[in-house]
């Protein structure tokens, strides 16, 4: 390989890195809203499992209206996909929110976010020891590096007394899940449009959720109810409509679309930066106060998402797929 080649294979790698980062930061961005959306609507009579119901329903339902003009064909599904599409969204849209919710009314949030954001230690296992791919020092200490700001975020000391272990192990289950979503992801963009995986993953999760929370069940007289938002008084359906465009449809998508530019490792390590953005927003929006040691905590996620971030432009040791497809009965 001449020099010259090797340079704008480096650049080439390097834009995809930007591009990557540039659309997990704005996917966090988007998925940090949702807090504070969702909760006046709660706060108005609507349960989370209601809120979290009409949110990837209404999600599923603009994202089907805008490929059905834009890009019909993605609606076409071959049967290979199938069973990945039933496991993104059962896995990565259903499941993840279920367990959440079962864990926060069990434990306290801060404990349930720690345990459903350990995924990026869960995503990096999986790359090392299933995928045998070695990752640089570096991405292991700056996602540990992250994990102990989010703890910090989160203040998850001040819950320690009060754990439950069906709230446990929910919040281990929203973990496994979350990572679910990451590698099912990461593998999906590799034959399938984001928007398609996006799309039709949603219409599966929707569909399970209405198994625990059906439509019909929804507090519909609560819609036009008003809302304290930011000091502006909104209608629910309002907030729950930006919840499921903004903090749904477009997140995902945004997401699942970095996952065609960074590893999964790296993508799930760098959308920590959500729980940095829904606590900055709380402040901002609702007036929830924060303390030295979350804003402290703030800045070690950052710098560790930050190390982590560069780790991914050194290069990694392949997996040997001969000896992976040696010691599998079933060899792809």
């Amino acid at each position: 390989m001449t020099a010259q080649t090797t340079t704008q294979v480096t650049r080439a790698t390097s834009a995809h890195t930007g591009r990557g980062t540039v659309l997990v930061v704005f996917a966090s961005l988007s998925f940090g809203t949702s807090g504070p959306l969702a909760k006046p609507a709660m706060d108005a009579g609507l349960s989370p499992l209601q809120v979290a119901s009409v949110r990837i329903g209404l999600a599923a339902l603009v994202l089907l209206a805008v490929v059905a003009v834009w890009r019909p064909a993605l609606l076409r599904v071959r049967r290979a996909d199938l069973r990945l599409l039933a496991g993104y969204g059962l896995a990565g849209v259903a499941a993840v929110q279920v367990l959440y919710f079962v864990a926060v009314s069990r434990i306290p949030i801060g404990i349930a976010l720690l345990l459903e954001f350990t995924s990026p230690i869960l995503v990096a296992l999986w790359v090392r020891f299933v995928r045998r791919t070695v990752l640089p020092a570096r991405m292991w200490v700056g996602t540990v590096l992250a994990l102990v700001g989010l703890a910090m975020v989160a203040q998850v000391w001040a819950g320690l007394g009060t754990l439950d272990a069906l709230g446990m192990l929910a919040g281990i289950g929203a973990a496994l899940c979350s990572a679910a979503y990451f590698l099912i992801g990461e593998h999906g963009v590799s034959t399938l449009e984001p928007l398609g995986l996006v799309t039709w993953g949603m219409v599966v999760g929707a569909v399970a959720i209405f198994v625990v929370a059906p439509p019909w069940s929804l507090p519909f007289e609560l819609f036009g109810a008003g809302a304290d938002f930011g000091g502006w008084h909104a209608p629910v359906w309002l907030l729950l409509a930006a919840c499921a465009v903004v903090s749904t449809a477009l997140a995902y998508l945004l997401s699942i679309s970095a996952l065609r530019d960074l590893p999964a490792n790296v993508v799930s390590v760098l959308a920590l930066l959500e729980p940095v953005v829904a606590t900055a927003m709380a402040w901002l929006l609702l007036g929830q106060a924060l303390t030295v040691a979350q804003l402290v905590g703030a800045a070690v996620l950052l710098s560790g998402a930050t190390v982590v971030q560069l780790a991914s432009r050194a290069p990694v040791t392949q997996p040997d797929w001969t000896a992976i497809s040696e010691a599998s009965p079933h060899p792809r």
